[in-house]
């Protein structure tokens, strides 16, 4: 094989992206700014709500390849439309006994008071049903445990 078609090959290889959902809080932002890998946050709050979840597994799909990871939404619609069409991805979201942690992690960032209101109130209700989704593996994060701590950071 001569150098040529080497480098064509190089240039063309697709990447085997790794699709990460992750409760809000667990430091995808963080990750985002700090990793040496290739990712793409992809924040569903950007998309048009009128064809979603559809135009987000879209933009999902045709980024696939071309990423390390793609950090996305823990939303329910979101991943069982994950799963429906037979998308691997891996859900990351804390232990329910961290609520008091995570409601202070809200709040330290800043978000609106109506945020911290919405994710006191629906915890157990949230977490229950992601610890209950199939069809993906499962992270559950410790007390003071972060994307960064369980996602390898070395590419």
């Amino acid at each position: 094989m001569n150098i040529k078609t080497k480098l064509r090959e190089a240039l063309t290889e697709k990447k085997e992206t790794e699709l990460i959902s992750a409760f809000p809080g667990c430091g995808k932002s963080h990750f985002f700014r700090e990793t040496k890998q290739d990712v793409l946050d992809s924040d569903s709050s950007t998309f048009d709500k009128s064809d979603f979840p559809a135009n987000y597994i879209k933009h999902i799909k045709k980024n696939m390849g071309e990423v390390d990871i793609i950090l996305i939404s823990s939303h329910e619609e979101v991943r069982d439309a994950l799963v429906d069409n037979d998308l691997d991805f891996t859900l990351i979201y804390p232990d329910k006994t961290l609520k008091d942690e995570y409601i202070g992690r809200y709040e330290e960032r800043g978000n609106e008071e109506s945020f911290v209101k919405l994710l006191k109130s629906k915890w157990d209700e949230w977490l229950t049903d992601v610890e209950e989704q199939k069809g993906c593996k499962h992270i559950k994060l410790k007390s003071n445990e972060f994307l960064s701590d369980v996602i390898k950071n070395n590419k």
